[in-house]
């Protein structure tokens, strides 16, 4: 029996996600959230509502500072450092290697998640759907990645969700750097507010999906041993 172009099409995006799912990593595994279930699809491109989300982030792009921009192109490889700055300067790349580690399959992890929406939806990012209006974005890849979700503002709220947990008396400022380091994106020309508040949403549920695990949770019991040792 023939099938269908639509109909092979489903099966291969099943077979695609299932896949990317098993191979979420030693600590999300099939506990690993689905961004194509969690988050609503981005407007349909054109659409009025995808209009105001553009122009939107076309307002941020043109009234950043260069300072702003500056901030952006330093963050082009987000760090957990770049969001510990209130923690003191002992806090450093290098001090505390079991933290980095983790931290790495973290990031490994959960482009992987990220990965599936942008596979999904394929939303183009600003500077790529519209290149006279954001002809100086931070950016400017030649193959670029989809713009939804943000993979920055997903690694953003997962690492400072899970750095509160190491420097609680830090919360606030940890939490702030976070979605700094989500709107400096918008403010760069590289995504939408809405492209944020995707990868934020999807953050959330990673950084939950972390603490649930048990591998997880038996090294960062780890790292946080390791934390108490280092700090002065």
């Amino acid at each position: 029996m023939q099938r269908s172009p639509r109909f092979l099409f489903a099966v291969v995006f099943f077979v695609c996600a299932t896949a990317i799912l098993q191979a979420a990593g030693p600590y999300l595994g099939s506990d690993a959230p689905d961004a194509g279930i969690l988050l609503p699809p981005p407007p349909p491109a054109g659409s009025v509502e995808d209009r105001v989300d553009r122009d939107t982030a076309f307002r941020a792009y043109s009234s950043h500072t260069a300072e702003e921009a500056a901030l952006g192109k330093s963050q082009e490889n987000l760090t957990i450092f770049h969001l510990t700055l209130s923690v003191g300067p002992w806090f450093h790349a290098g001090i505390c290697p079991q933290t980095e580690a983790l931290f790495k399959q973290v990031e490994t992890e959960s482009n992987v998640i990220a990965r599936k929406g942008k596979i999904q939806w394929k939303r183009l990012r600003p500077y790529v759907a519209e290149p006279a209006r954001f002809p100086d974005a931070i950016e400017h890849e030649t193959n670029p990645s989809a713009s939804y979700p943000s993979g920055h503002a997903t690694r953003a709220t997962v690492y400072a969700l899970l750095l509160v947990e190491l420097f609680p008396e830090q919360r606030e400022a940890i939490l702030a750097k976070g979605r700094e380091s989500g709107w400096i994106r918008v403010q760069g020309g590289v995504h939408t507010p809405l492209d944020i508040y995707a990868g934020r949403t999807l953050g959330q549920a990673l950084a939950q999906a972390f603490l649930r695990s048990p591998a997880f949770q038996h090294d960062f019991a780890e790292v946080k041993a390791e934390i108490a040792a280092t700090r002065p």
